[in-house]
């Protein structure tokens, strides 16, 4: 019989844990019911017993057992405290299948733990299914080649993609968790705070609900023969601050800024880029403004649940069957309407 852990850390606030750690939770529920395996949940990243106890009452309802670390050296993310934190629990719970979130935090120490047990690790798991034997989904090629990876050895570490699950939303209740005893190792490097930009400055927000995505028609010149980057510029981040949209662009317009032949928007950078040479995000809604919507572009909108798009031309490659809406309208004109719109209703 498997023993399945799931491997959980706390968010920025120190005292819940993150979305992506309950959409592995929700996983681990559902393969553990699968494969009638024994399911435990492993906490790391807590200050303190009483926040880690707090923590835990979130997935209570999960009936699995509840281990956790915790301490003032698990505060803060550190490799050499996280891996020992992370292989405490793996040993501790005797796990044969660790599902983790692939959030930064467990991404940088999780090979490590695989290999001081002696496991394998598998990363960017999208679903997982069980029959005979537990099946991983992922993706490779750019999210072009689907694959179905299954392992004999065990320990076997799967790092979940963030969004391809619900997060964990059982009743809260009362918890009784085992606190786990770490043998810390000596540590080179100390945390003396974070420096977040301010939310006028980041422009990309995994968590968000709607992906908003520039393309490079907001460069060009416009109906009167001008350009209005400025303009362009002024409209994309008031829509952004005012709904907490995510910015994505398409490469024509990231690539305009190191080519540096004409006016560009200024907060844009390659991470923002998505499709065939980009991310693959996943938001529940995305909207596209001034992109052509060909193939390269439309492969990092495979995983939007609502596709909606903005376009002057009525054939564009958004109109046969790549996006549910099509507004055929000018997107400054759009854009400065729904601003318009929005500061009435926040006001």
């Amino acid at each position: 019989m498997e023993t399945i852990l799931v491997l959980t850390h706390v968010d920025e606030g120190g005292s819940a844990l993150t979305k992506a750690s309950l959409e592995a939770v929700t996983a681990g529920v559902e393969l553990a019911k699968q494969h009638t395996a024994k399911l435990t949940i492993g906490l790391l990243g807590f200050a303190s017993v009483e926040a880690a106890n707090s923590a835990a009452g979130a997935v209570a309802a999960t009936g699995a057992r509840l281990l956790a670390v915790s301490g003032e050296a698990f505060a803060q993310p550190r490799y050499a405290t996280d891996a020992a934190g992370c292989e405490a629990l793996c040993r501790a719970a005797q796990a044969s299948i660790v599902l983790a979130p692939g959030s930064s935090r467990f991404v940088r120490v999780a090979a490590g733990v695989a290999h001081r047990l002696g496991g394998f690790i598998d990363t960017h798991i999208t679903s997982l299914s069980s029959n005979d034997s537990v099946d991983a989904t992922r993706w490779f090629y750019r999210q072009r080649v689907e694959a179905v990876v299954s392992r004999d050895a065990r320990p076997w570490f799967l790092l979940l993609d963030a969004g391809t699950h619900a997060a964990y939303a059982g009743a809260a209740g009362a918890a009784s968790v085992e606190t786990i005893a770490v043998d810390l190792p000596a540590t080179r490097t100390t945390v003396e705070g974070l420096r977040s930009p301010m939310r006028g400055a980041q422009t990309i927000r995994p968590d968000a609900r709607l992906l908003f995505v520039a393309g490079a028609g907001w460069t060009k010149k416009q109906p009167d023969g001008q350009i209005h980057v400025s303009e362009a510029g002024e409209l994309i981040l008031a829509f952004l601050r005012l709904s907490g949209a995510s910015l994505g662009s398409s490469k024509s317009l990231a690539d305009q800024k190191a080519e540096g032949e004409q006016s560009v928007l200024p907060f844009l950078t390659h991470m923002n880029q998505i499709g065939q040479t980009g991310s693959t995000p996943r938001h529940a809604k995305g909207l596209s403004t001034c992109c052509h919507g060909e193939e390269p572009h439309v492969v990092g909108w495979r995983f939007i649940g609502e596709r909606r798009a903005i376009s002057l031309d009525a054939n564009c490659g958004w109109t046969r069957g790549k996006a549910d809406v099509v507004y055929v309208a000018d997107a400054f004109q759009v854009m400065a309407r729904v601003n318009a719109l929005l500061e009435a209703r926040s006001a």
